[in-house]
């Protein structure tokens, strides 16, 4: 981030602790924000620029100039409901508003405060960063929960840099939480591909990007943040579809899918009791396009890529490690996936990168093929980053240096010529892979495949931390317990049930 975008950021953030004072979160300060900057920069763009705008002006940003009070309060209620009716990109943004700012001389000032920056000055990428920035402090509020829809930024370029997206294809997110895959396809795309004509940046910008968000809350961070980086357009369609991505085939196909979906591994639906009590009910998904009827939100949300995407189309999708071994359901989508995909590489990541704290998870990259009678896939390539490896998310994040040694391996540009850094000489080789045969005999066609030496189990003066302990106990705990989950589903469970 440069010294402009910081200087901001930290002027805008330094408000939310008077906030904070009133039992503002720093997930309410952000999303006030991200209403106020919208109008703001949308009557910049009329005053400034002479461009149109959608947003009537009785609830334009200089409607709020003028008022104080409860005058101020009541009008500004009012254009959060206004214009959060009727569907495309303002009404995504402002779906379901709400002030959480109690005290209209504190709202006052926070829009003297943005009335203060002039927005227009500033360029994509300056004011880009800034909300990244804002999205990137609440997610470390842990106890806001923001993080579980924040994906740590090294990561997503590093799949985005393998991955190559092209000018014309269509990118998608089933999962997107605050956008950061699209954003990261649609910087690589600009940059790669410089100039762009009018023609190519009217598809980026307008028909290359899509995505879904269940959370109306996410959904405005995300579309805003898009906004921001000159995605979408004044009251034009939204690229994001606020609904349950699940739910349903919603008849698109994509050329490339990037995501990291929710961590949450079952499943629900929210009803209400006639006594009033809300309830939640897990349940199995049942689509006539799933390989298996399942109850688990990670394996459906593996089917539910294989379904959007085009032929050839490619997908990295981030999974927690029960994906990769667990039985029943899991065992079915498995050898499923490896016979009708080519699932060519296998990214282990570390612990300690994710806000979620105690995740273990990977990348499994895969392309959609044709119906075949013979297995699409020939090798799985495994790059192994969490064995002897220790992140933390303040003390030695994950940089885009740490996942060079991956990319290279993974070799982009042909991935026919990949090398081994593994053999019985190098053992201490993190790449390495395994032909289909060795996959489809393992027990339950485990992929959860690892070869290096703990050094930390071999050293009792290399244990990590007790909280480190602590949490890695937690996840086993999981694991086993999915374990025993599949195991009750090969014994007969709903779960199990191939379609």
């Amino acid at each position: 981030m440069n010294s402009q975008s910081s200087t901001i950021v930290q002027r805008v953030w330094n408000y939310c602790n008077v906030l904070r004072d009133d039992g503002i979160s720093y997930g309410d300060y952000v999303e006030q924000l991200t209403y106020l900057l919208f109008l703001k920069m949308d009557y910049e763009g009329v005053s400034m620029l002479g461009k149109k705008s959608a947003i009537p002006a009785k609830y334009s940003w200089a409607s709020l100039l003028s008022k104080d009070g409860v005058e101020l309060e009541a009008h500004y209620l009012t254009i959060l409901k206004e214009l959060g009716t009727g569907s495309g990109l303002i009404p995504t943004i402002f779906r379901k508003a709400q002030n959480k700012i109690q005290d209209p001389a504190k709202l006052k000032r926070l829009i003297t405060l943005i009335d203060g920056e002039t927005w227009v000055g500033l360029d994509i990428d300056t004011k880009g960063e800034i909300y990244e920035g804002l999205l990137e402090k609440n997610a470390q509020d842990t106890k806001s929960g923001a993080g579980q829809y924040f994906t740590p930024r090294p990561l997503i370029q590093a799949m985005v840099e393998v991955m190559r997206p092209e000018l014309g294809q269509t990118i998608c997110d089933p999962a997107a939480g605050t956008g950061g895959f699209l954003l990261a396809a649609h910087d690589y795309i600009t940059k790669k591909f410089a100039p762009l004509d009018k023609g190519q940046l009217d598809h980026l910008s307008k028909k290359a990007l899509h995505g879904w968000e269940i959370v109306d809350n996410t959904a405005r961070l995300c579309v805003m943040n898009l906004y921001l980086h000159g995605i979408g357009a004044n009251g034009g369609s939204s690229p994001i579809h606020v609904d349950d991505s699940l739910s349903a085939d919603p008849g698109k196909r994509f050329d490339i899918i990037l995501t990291n979906p929710p961590f949450g591994k079952k499943s629900s639906v929210t009803f209400v009791t006639e006594n009033g009590e809300v309830k939640r009910e897990t349940t199995s998904i049942v689509r006539d396009d799933f390989w298996v009827s399942t109850s688990n939100k990670q394996l459906n949300f593996v089917q539910h890529i294989k379904t959007l995407l085009e032929i050839n189309g490619r997908a990295a999708v981030v999974v927690p490690d029960n994906v990769l071994f667990e039985g029943g359901a899991g065992e079915i989508l498995r050898r499923k996936l490896l016979h009708e995909c080519d699932v060519h590489t296998l990214l282990r990541l570390p612990t300690g990168i994710f806000y979620a704290q105690g995740v273990k998870a990977n990348v499994l990259f895969f392309d959609k093929k044709p119906a075949s009678e013979t297995p699409w896939t020939k090798q799985l390539w495994i790059y192994d980053l969490r064995t002897n490896m220790e992140f933390t998310l303040k003390t030695n994040p994950l940089s885009k240096d740490d996942l060079m040694e991956f990319i290279k391996c993974y070799n982009p540009d042909n991935r026919n010529k990949r090398k081994a850094t593994y053999a019985e000489k190098t053992p201490e080789g993190r790449w390495r892979s395994f032909k289909y045969d060795e996959l489809i005999a393992r027990d339950k066609v485990n992929l959860d495949i690892f070869w290096l030496r703990d050094e930390s189990l071999e050293d009792s003066a290399n244990l990590p931390n007790p909280d480190v302990l602590a949490m890695e106990i937690m996840e086993d705990l999981k694991s086993a317990l999915a374990q025993f989950e599949g195991i009750t589903e090969e014994l007969g469970g709903e779960d199990s049930t191939p379609l």
